[in-house]
Order: C-alpha cells, then structure tokens, then sequence
C-alpha cells in the first residue's frame, strides 16, 4: 500500500527566507514560531535572514534542542511557543530539531507539560514485536520544515524523542505529524558540519539500502531506492571533494526525497534501523553514524535471506559483482566516517543492554532474516565492535 503523505508542497530552487515567506502567507499564518539549532543561530546568520523575511509574522525562537529530542528540551519549546500563541511552527536544522517540531505541536495539540504525559502517545512494541500505537487526535498547528541535513525525518510521519531519565528513545506516530511543506534550499547547508552533512547522508543510503533489500519491496520502491543510491553514491563525494558544490548537495537532497517515497510505498526497513535507534538514545551516538557503522554488518547477517536483492545496491552504487557489505563499507570509509563502535564509544559492555532495548524496536521485526532473540543482536554487535 502507497500512503500519500498530508505534504502541501516541496519546495526548492529558492532560498529558505524567501520559501518561508511565501508559505507563510499562503497559508494565512501571522504567528509564526521558529525552532532552530543553536549553533547555526548563534553562528551564522541563516536565521535571522529567516526572521527578517517573515516580519511582523515572527513571533519567537527556541534554539536549545539537544540529540535526540529529549523530552525535557521539547516542553521547554513547547512552553515558549504556547506563550507566544504559535499558529505556525517552523523548523530551521537537522532531523533532532525536525522531530523536535513535532513532538511540540502534538504538546499543544494535547496540553502536554510534563516528561510523564508524552507516555500515552508513543508507540508500544514488545520483544515479540506485538505492539500498538495509541490512537489519538493530531496536531492542529503546522509545520515546515527547513532541513539542513540528510536524515530525512522531515518526510515521516513519526517522530523520535528520549526520555532522559531512562535514556530510551521513543516513537511517536500519526498522519498529521508530518510537517505540511517542506523547504530543500542547498546554501543554508553549507553551515552544517561536513561530517554531519556526510553521515547522514549516509543514513539516507540506509534507507534506501534497507527498503531495497526489504522482503516488502515492490517495483515502485525499487524505482525510488534504486535512483537515490546512485545519486547518494556520486553526489556525497562530490560534496566531500568541494562543499561548496550547490548542485551536489541538491541531488543529495532530492535523493532522500526519493529514499523516503520508496518507504511511502510500503518498504520496510530492518535490525539497521533498528540497532541504531536505540544506539542514539541510549548511547548518544548521532544519527547519521549509527548507519555508517551497522549498515554493512547488517547486510553481511542478512546476505543468506537476500543476496540476490542485496546485489541491486551494489550496482546502484557502481560496483556490479561486489558483495554489498563491502561496497557499503569502503564507501564510508572513503568518507571518512566511523565504521566500528569502538570509534563512536560504544563498548562491549554495552552490548546487552542494547540488545535487549533493540527487541522493542519495531523495524527489527521487519528484518528479512528473522530475529527473535537478543543473542542474534549480539553477533551483530560484536560483528561491529
């Protein structure tokens, strides 16, 4: 099943104040509250260009999210935009601060403001992946997002935040989440750290990597993961070579537009996906890194189940005949980016706590080579070390 997402539009070839003006005045919305990463606020003018395009529609700026969208940081957020009677919430950074949004505008939606209340809306999976996702009313207030990285969430209509206290993350899900526009402007790019630019889009070839390999493919999927590999594979180097390169990091954009309309087509991800939510919650490790280190060993346990699938990414990526593990690996290496846990502070007694949290997460039960128990998590892991 395709499950056409509530987007209003993409919008790309102008730049992010001048997008965000005009959304904003098409959408008739005069309080317009802006949550942004902190370094790019306090180090660039990127958002106060993006403050000054809205005028007298600006009514406000929260810049402190932190990784992985703590709860405590999204009520901080969530108290500012209320008192500034927010009609619009407008993202400015990368995936946290996107989640960030809209953990925010499901606070206003359901008054939440406390860490305890965010627990009658996440997503519930037990080890055996039974779960359920709770039903309740979406967010009433908008989002665009302005992404300045190439985790994608901005296209998902989910969000991931992390109780601090257990240092869980969790997931929250409902059709309404998903930000109404989305703006792709490459210049306000140009501020995020390369590595960061580069790992996350090496999340995005995860993505595409996992649902191309998924047992839940289908030709339209394979169409989208198949065309986001191949620009990924030419348009990362190229960034890394010259992040000056604007039409490098626009295909880069434009690929994990496609990666996340390969999942829209119903694709799945698996335990790559699913190791490295919990890698990021409970250890700390950002986003695009844990799939710059899980990625090639989880194609390597699961090459029995889907070798032949497996074969695609390869000749996407421009090396037909090579295992998929390998090309994925020397192409992170080439990158420059971590390929083992050890380089991110991960250590082996680590393992089984992260192990057991893995098997609450639902994309593990999508994995094509079933996973049942933690001890499977754990060749993985220690594959990974």
């Amino acid at each position: 099943m395709f499950v056409f997402p509530a987007i209003d539009r993409i919008v790309y070839g102008q730049s992010a104040a001048q997008g965000l003006r005009i959304e904003a005045e098409r959408l008739n919305k005069n309080r317009v509250f802006l949550i942004v990463s902190g370094t790019m606020n306090r180090s660039t003018d990127e958002v106060a260009q993006v403050r000054n395009a809205l005028g007298s529609r600006y009514a406000g700026v929260y810049d402190r999210i932190a990784s992985h969208a703590p709860r405590d940081d999204v009520l901080d957020a969530a108290h500012a935009a209320r008192t500034a009677n927010a009609d619009l919430i407008v993202t400015f950074g990368g995936g946290s601060v996107t989640d960030a949004g809209k953990m925010v505008r499901l606070c206003l939606r359901h008054d939440i403001s406390d860490l305890d209340r965010f627990d009658a809306f996440r997503v519930v999976i037990n080890p055996d992946g039974t779960g359920y996702a709770p039903d309740y009313e979406g967010p009433t207030v908008d989002q665009i997002a302005i992404p300045t990285t190439l985790s994608a969430g901005e296209f998902h209509a989910e969000a991931g935040c992390t109780d601090h206290r257990s240092k869980v993350k969790h997931a929250y899900r409902h059709p309404a989440l998903i930000p109404r526009v989305i703006i792709l402007d490459p210049l306000s790019t140009v501020h995020t750290p390369l590595w960061v630019w580069l790992s996350t889009g090496v999340r995005a070839v995860d993505h595409a990597a996992e649902g191309l390999s998924s047992q839940f493919s289908n030709p339209l999927s394979d169409a989208s993961f198949l065309q986001a590999l191949r620009l990924l594979s030419q348009a990362l180097p190229r960034v890394k070579s010259d992040p000056t390169d604007m039409d490098a990091r626009l295909d880069c954009q434009f690929a994990i537009w496609l990666a996340m309309a390969g999942r829209m087509a119903g694709a799945k991800m698996g335990a790559s996906h699913a190791i490295g939510h919990v890698l990021g919650g409970t250890c700390g490790v950002p986003h695009g890194y844990t799939s710059c280190i899980m990625l090639s060993h989880v194609l390597r346990y699961n090459r029995s189940a889907n070798a032949d699938r497996q074969r695609l990414i390869a000749e996407a990526m421009g090396r037909p005949g090579d295992e998929a593990p390998d090309v994925i690996a020397q192409f992170v290496a080439d990158l420059g980016l971590p390929t083992r846990l050890v380089q991110v502070g991960v250590e082996r007694e680590q393992f089984a706590a992260i192990s057991d949290r893995t098997m609450r997460e639902i994309w593990l039960h999508a994995n094509p080579r079933k996973i049942s128990h933690p001890g499977q998590l754990l060749e993985i892991l220690a594959a990974a070390a």
